[in-house]
């Protein structure tokens, strides 16, 4: 960095970080998105269905445990502490993320990760379908495929329409 760099960026000269993103900085490359409408469905759906789950294992809401009773659920199953808070975190505030179309990539991969997880320890022995009928051991995994496909849209598109990424994007852009 140059002497006159430095005094830019100190008397507020934000040029360089510009030119950074508008040349596919890492903060633009994680924010960029067009203005379409499928990733935005998507993302106010996966909100609105994750975030009462999250609310449950955070606040204690909708019926939920609160943190406290999450934490002890999820240790009583042999999951470190950490994996519990970022699965908790994952839902709740990926969710809140979503809804208001804010690194919406890194929202929806707290999501994806939580269902890898969740087929891989707890479903993906019961097999495929939901027990619908009530008469397997536990629910299958064809909906965690589901929510799986949703946020691979999400992290391959963006935000979409109606996101702060989308404003964000256009700041950048000019």
């Amino acid at each position: 960095m140059t002497a006159g760099s430095v005094q830019a960026a100190a008397l507020g000269d934000h040029r360089p970080a510009v030119a950074n993103a508008r040349s596919g900085g890492p903060l633009y490359r994680l924010v960029r998105t067009a203005d379409d409408a499928a990733p935005l469905i998507l993302r106010l759906v996966l909100a609105l269905v994750f975030f009462p789950h999250g609310a449950q294992k955070a606040l204690g809401w909708f019926g939920g445990y609160g943190l406290a009773g999450t934490m002890g659920f999820f240790a009583s199953m042999g999951i470190p502490a950490v994996f519990g808070y970022l699965a908790i975190a994952a839902e709740l505030l990926g969710a809140i993320g979503l809804a208001v179309g804010l690194l919406s990539r890194v929202a929806a991969f707290g999501i994806f990760s939580t269902m890898v997880v969740a087929i891989l320890t707890v479903h993906g022995h019961v097999g495929f379908f939901m027990n619908w009928s009530g008469t397997a051991k536990g629910e299958g995994y064809e909906y965690h495929l589901l929510v799986l496909a949703m946020t691979l849209v999400i992290m391959i598109k963006g935000a979409g329409k109606a996101s702060l990424d989308r404003l964000l994007t256009r700041r950048v852009e000019g």
